[in-house]
């Protein structure tokens, strides 16, 4: 029991060392292209040396940091390789999600998930607010986790999970949702949700392909933003 105890407390700080690490370069404190030291990242996410050592190979075997000779660590470099290589792999996983998600979902995630987007469209036409962003952008990656994790592969979540962190960090400030474009990426996605709850497999992937096709582009600078 004690053995299990004593391994339990360094796997906890290994998560939350990744995990703050995280939101660091989410939130923009650390901004990819980066140069950082250990003591850097020490600094920054207030956890110890010990923790930062034991989380750079982590970092490093998902792409999220490397290691360049005479120079130190760098965080994920944004260019033209890794945005194909992260909307090709978000492609990939997500049309074979929602063929599964379309047959195997309940009725009641289907009314929910059909909810959660129609009370954005229908609140957005008194005004768009901050705060109705903010919900809108946690009601359109919601949608892509659950599809996902509804696989119920833990491989394959985990592996999206580090590709989101990547998409998220492209051209962030562009593909994240704002008023400019939010009522065009609902509309897409409400085609998407009514092709699930009618269970039209074929016409949900579809439409799921036109939306990262357009995200894609926008993160290109091909498309108005």
């Amino acid at each position: 029991m004690v053995g299990r105890s004593d391994e339990g407390e360094p796997l906890k700080l290994r998560e939350k060392a990744y995990d703050a690490f995280k939101q660091r370069l989410l939130s923009r404190e650390i901004l990819p292209g980066q140069f950082v030291s250990q003591r850097e990242l020490v600094e920054v996410t207030g956890l110890t040396l010990g923790a930062i050592r034991e989380l750079v190979p982590r970092l490093e075997a998902e792409g999220l940091i490397r290691t360049v000779p005479q120079r130190g660590m760098q965080v994920a470099h944004i260019d033209l390789p890794l945005i194909r290589d992260a909307f090709q792999f978000r492609m990939i996983i997500e049309k074979e999600a929602m063929a599964l998600f379309v047959s195997r979902a309940s009725d009641a995630e289907m009314t929910r998930i059909q909810t959660a987007h129609t009370s954005i469209v229908e609140r957005s036409r008194a005004g768009i607010t901050p705060a109705l962003l903010a919900e809108a952008q946690a009601v359109d990656w919601g949608l892509h986790d659950t599809i996902v994790d509804a696989m119920g592969n833990e491989i394959v979540s985990k592996a999206y999970r580090v590709n989101a962190i990547k998409i998220r960090l492209i051209r962030q400030q562009d593909i994240r949702i704002h008023d400019s474009i939010m009522d065009g990426v609902m509309e897409e996605h409400l085609r998407i949700v009514r092709a699930m709850v009618a269970r039209d497999g074929q016409e949900a992937v579809r439409a799921l392909e036109d939306h990262i096709n357009h995200a894609w582009a926008r993160a290109m600078g091909l498309e108005e933003r």
